[in-house]
Order: C-alpha cells, then structure tokens, then sequence
C-alpha cells in the first residue's frame, strides 16, 4: 500500500444479466488466473440452482446472504509503546460486502465435494439462513472485537 496517495476507487460495472453490482464482485472474487467467462459459469450456475432450490429469486437470496455475513466490527493491530494491541474498529459497508465475498468463496472452497457450483450454492445458501462457514468466521470476528473492546481507546 502507497503510503504518499490513497488509492482512488474503481468504479465497477455491473454484469451483464443480472445487472448487479453485486454479481460482478463476486463474478472477480472467483476468477482465478483471468479466466472471466468461467467465473461467471460458475456464478450463472449457482444462481440458477439457488432459484431452482428455494424458488426465489436468487439475487435477492444473495444480497441477503452476503448482508447476513458482512461484519459490523473487526480488529486491526495497532502499536502502542512497544506492544500491539487488537483494537477494535467498525467496519464501513464498502470493506463489510468485500469481506462477506472472501469469506463466502473461502468457506465454499473448504467445503467438500468437488463441484465448485454446488459448494457455492450451498454456502450461500447457508448464509442465507444464518448458518455455515462465513457465519461462522463473522462470529469470530464480533467475538475478538468484544473481548478486545477495553483496547478501543487506542482507536486513530
């Protein structure tokens, strides 16, 4: 990271069939080594299992997934005299979707199986209904801000 300039934000486009912002996050989030057209496959694909399964429309079960996942709190080491202390410091919607992404894709990878289709639609689908992996990565989150909460005091 630069330490003269902040980064500007890109602005992202939304995709083509959705027309979602969202879909276009996660289409970046999963391609791996460039290969966009299979990102959004594999996106495509879930999306379609997602509405076949609960019979909804599936854009509006991905939003209210990844709002279920996003963090409200998170910690950040901060260098206070000599020591580092975990201060807890509350999270911007921007960071909180990106980091519902992450931790959607990673816990659909560590899922087993080997269709990488039905690992998403299943966490997104536990997400949805407050269960699974990333729900479960955001409770350790919230939980290590609340036990770190005395360090709040060193917030810059």
């Amino acid at each position: 990271m630069s330490r003269r300039h902040r980064a500007k934000k890109r602005i992202i486009s939304p995709d083509p069939y959705y027309d979602s912002i969202l879909v276009h996050m996660l289409v970046n989030r999963i391609m791996k080594d460039g290969k966009k057209t299979l990102a959004y496959k594999i996106v495509y694909q879930t999306m379609q299992l997602i509405s076949e399964k609960t019979e909804q429309n599936s854009l509006q079960i991905l939003e209210q997934a990844i709002e279920n996942v996003k963090p409200l709190v998170e910690v950040k080491a901060q260098r206070v005299g000599g020591s580092a202390y975990q201060v807890p410091i509350e999270v911007n919607s921007e960071r909180g979707t990106v980091l519902a992404i992450q931790w959607i894709l990673s816990a659909a990878r560590n899922r087993a199986g080997n269709s990488s289709v039905l690992k998403l639609t299943n966490e997104i689908l536990d997400a949805f209904a407050k269960t699974g992996g990333a729900i479960k990565r955001r409770t350790e989150v919230h939980r290590m801000a609340e036990a770190n909460k005395a360090f709040a005091k060193f917030r810059f």
